[in-house]
């Protein structure tokens, strides 16, 4: 099998990984705060590690400020139902996902309006422009898509954020897909709320996604329960991370999405970033002269692009492509709208879908040069 589905969940997952998850059940099996045994405590001391090591990725100031969640979708929903209120305004770009755009529908039957920035992919001084016309008095929040999982566009979040602030306006960055290949610094850059997925490219498991809260203001959380921390009241604690981790966490999961981080570290994500980049270009450069390929992206801009790539071969669906690449030549892609109608309306793709290419650290150069040869061959 050659994987080319690592925007869906990175595969495969590094040894040290798979190592952490049975440590996670063999060895620190006890429940995390929940007891003064031995085995509650190292569990705890574990799961610190993971937080000190995310928050390390991003320059955090204070682990206490990473929240482990299930995956980046509960991380964007605790957000945006955390703070948004009937009669606030939201604005997003054009490129969001599901995960952001479902709960904002449900919140405007409550009262809350949205307004669609425009990305202009190779032109930041208009995408920003887009946000600023966008703001009005009553914007509580501004949500924006870090990397566009579909079409790999970068959007300039930092600068989008600086923006924001000057309106005295929080904002969340959805890395769902630039976690562990894009360096973002949260005491330079001072993003409100980063959310990120364990399982993408920072090679954790499954099930495993944070939040960091870098803003004393403190959303609602999605749930409330047991913490483990002043269990005699029956209020949620108001202290970090306890406000958002209700009940018992993923242990293995968390352990494995530590080792992950650590791998990443070892490599850099500047290596990872070039690793796959290079991969991207070099199956451009073989596969361009194929005059049945669809491309959407603007291989000679440098800056603004990241190794997620949508093709398509002309007068074939995308789903059609995806099944014969998998069961002719067993390699797996993803095709159709890949939970981003948004993307595909604004790159007209939305009655066709694409087939979309994402490399990882292991995807050889051999890997892409066998998939121009299957392209070639439909």
């Amino acid at each position: 099998m050659i994987y080319l589905d690592n925007g869906a969940t990175t595969f495969p997952k590094p040894e040290s990984v798979l190592r952490a998850v049975n440590m996670g059940i063999m060895k620190y099996g006890g429940n995390p705060g929940r007891g003064g045994h031995n085995m509650a405590i190292k569990a705890s001391e574990e799961i610190y590690k993971c937080r000190q090591a995310i928050a390390r990725l991003y320059n955090c100031d204070s682990p206490e400020k990473v929240v482990f969640t299930n995956n980046c979708t509960t991380a964007l929903n605790t957000v945006i139902k955390g703070i948004l209120k009937p009669g606030d305004h939201v604005v997003v770009s054009c490129l969001e996902h599901n995960a952001v755009m479902r709960p904002l529908e449900t919140l405007k039957k409550q009262g809350i309006s949205v307004s669609e920035a425009k990305i202009y992919p190779y032109d930041d001084e208009k995408t920003i422009d887009s946000f600023r016309k966008e703001i009005r008095d009553n914007t509580a929040l501004v949500v924006c898509i870090h990397i566009s999982n579909v079409f790999g566009f970068v959007l300039p979040v930092e600068r989008i954020t600086a923006l924001c602030h000057m309106y005295e306006i929080p904002v969340c960055i959805d890395t769902a897909q630039s976690a562990g290949i894009y360096t973002i610094d949260l005491q330079k850059d001072r993003i409100d709320y980063l959310c990120g997925a364990g399982h993408k490219s920072l090679y954790g498991p499954m099930g495993t996604g944070f939040l960091i809260v870098n803003n004393d203001i403190l959303s609602l959380p999605l749930t409330e329960g047991g913490t483990g921390s002043n269990s005699i009241s029956l209020l949620q604690p108001e202290i970090l991370p306890d406000r958002f981790e209700s009940g018992t966490p993923n242990l293995p999961g968390i352990l494995g999405l530590k080792a992950g981080v650590e791998f990443v570290e070892r490599i850099t994500p500047k290596r990872i970033f070039n690793h796959e980049m290079r991969l991207i270009r070099n199956f451009y450069n073989i596969s361009k002269t194929n005059n049945k390929l669809v491309f959407y992206n603007d291989f000679e801009n440098k800056t603004s692009f990241a190794p997620v790539l949508s093709i398509n071969i002309k007068d074939i669906e995308s789903e059609k492509t995806a099944a014969f690449l998998n069961n002719k030549y067993k390699i797996a892609v993803r095709a159709g709208l890949h939970c981003c109608p948004m993307a595909h309306k604004f790159m007209g793709t939305d009655k066709i879908g694409t087939v979309r290419i994402v490399p990882s650290i292991f995807t050889k150069t051999r890997d892409m040069e066998i998939l121009d040869y299957a392209l070639r061959k439909i």
